[in-house]
């Protein structure tokens, strides 16, 4: 597949669409549709529909079911065991039993189409993100899904062009939510002018690719598609700290793969040597690692690994004045004219608790009904933040803090980083999901 090919929409519509004229932020959205201007209702009840209730699913609905004034009226999951699961879940913490859609994996058409909801949760696996998005969106309903947003480019920019026509977004606000202490650190200046940052998604799943409780549909991926499959979780504390969007926007990238070899060994070392997939090829190399350059100048080294045994991923950001390693157990930094030894790192510890972002500092949510959240997430008995401004955006009838053009843009790496790869590593440029309102676009967290 040619550059061509993927530019071919790239200055498709870049006028305003006919919508009547009034604009928000420059987007071409018009401010009905948005309702900036509602004031929040705190006691108006936020309806949810449930498209997904696996590990990850079943995570998002008790986070819900422990909010005040949030109603789940209805569940679509294809796996009995789940969706009835959900539906005790349901009942327990006192609501009405939620109507059920479990007639296939396209049934969520039928809920979107009947239910009246505020959004549509969206725990599935890849390929069913953007159609189950579309489908709410197109029945006026918001989307919250979880990450990656899109498979293709023609799905995000059909995501696009949907919330233009219609108003009705689709956010990945359910990935999790970004380092505000490191964005505080950047906006603070402490490391001067950023150059460069590397993360990614480094992260041994061989035994869930392999396990058909967790998340089997994985390995089919990797059979079939060589690239940077899972871009959005560096992604959500790579693009406001670059300003992605919001003043500068990624402008191309090159990507390349290693062998694949792990995933043959996983199943032969687990299940014999006869075992199909002992054999198998697999197209998704082991490693990958994607260079990407910003308009503005700034580079971006994302990696991707899910083969390998190791430690889970870092996060390391140069700028002019230091660098910052951010790990898991012990993050450090080094900051020129400030640190105590030249050229050497010393513990970041006190620079995270000076620059401890005011979001997170004044974060004191109400109590959560139920106790500590169950699912595949972790134990806290706290809403999560970005659940918690998630419920604040439908209330206020506002955009959630990851729009559609960041969402798409977030996920867009995934399939351009595949034709890269497929042109051993030729440059691939980034499409401008803004249409050029990047430059204006106030920063994200703001």
């Amino acid at each position: 597949m040619s550059n061509k090919d993927y530019d071919r929409r790239k200055f498709l519509k870049q006028s305003s669409f006919a919508m009547g004229g009034l604009t928000v932020a420059g987007l071409g959205v018009p401010m009905e549709l948005l309702g900036q201007e509602t004031t929040a209702v705190p006691e108006k009840k936020i309806r949810l529909g449930f498209v997904g209730i696996g590990g990850r699913g079943s995570y998002h609905l008790d986070v819900a079911l422990g909010i005040e004034g949030v109603e789940i009226p209805a569940i679509c999951e294809l796996k009995p065991d789940r969706l009835h699961r959900a539906k005790r879940w349901i009942e327990e913490a006192g609501q009405p039993t939620p109507r059920l859609y479990d007639r296939g994996p396209t049934d969520f058409k039928r809920l979107c189409q009947e239910e009246e909801l505020d959004a549509v949760i969206v725990s599935t696996s890849w390929k069913w993100h953007a159609p189950i998005c579309l489908a709410a969106m197109n029945n006026n309903k918001h989307a919250a899904c979880e990450v990656p947003l899109i498979q293709t480019l023609d799905e995000g920019w059909e995501l696009v062009e949907t919330f233009e026509r219609t108003g009705k977004w689709a956010s990945l606000v359910l990935g999790g939510f970004g380092d505000m202490t490191l964005l505080n650190m950047v906006r603070k200046n402490l490391l001067g002018d950023i150059i460069h940052v590397e993360s990614g998604y480094v992260h041994d799943l061989r035994r869930v690719k392999f396990d058909p409780d967790e998340e089997p549909w994985r390995l089919q991926h990797a059979v079939d598609r060589n690239g940077n499959l899972y871009p959005d979780h560096p992604m959500r504390n790579m693009m406001p700290v670059l300003d992605i969007n919001h003043g500068d926007r990624f402008d191309h990238l090159v990507s390349m793969s290693s062998k694949s070899v792990m995933l043959n060994r996983y199943a032969a070392s687990m299940y014999g040597d006869d075992h199909p997939y002992a054999s198998k090829k697999m197209a998704l190399g082991d490693y990958n690692a994607t260079l990407i350059r910003t308009v503005n100048g700034k580079l971006i080294t994302l990696n991707h690994d899910t083969h390998t045994p190791h430690p889970r991923e870092n996060f390391r950001i140069q700028g002019t004045s230091g660098v910052y390693l951010r790990d898991r157990v012990d993050s450090k930094i080094y900051i020129e004219g400030l640190s105590p030894e030249e050229h050497r790192w010393e513990s970041a510890d006190k620079y995270v608790k000076e620059y401890e972002h005011p979001m997170i500092q004044n974060y004191n949510p109400p109590k959560r009904k139920g106790g500590a959240i169950r699912g595949h997430g972790s134990s806290d008995t706290k809403t999560p933040i970005n659940w918690h401004r998630l419920i604040a955006a439908l209330r206020d009838n506002t955009l959630p803090d990851w729009d559609v053009y960041d969402s798409v843009t977030s996920s867009s790496i995934s399939p351009l980083s595949e034709a890269s790869v497929a042109q051993k590593s030729k440059s691939v440029d980034i499409p401008d999901f803004t249409k050029g309102k990047w430059k204006e676009r106030t920063p994200i967290y703001s």
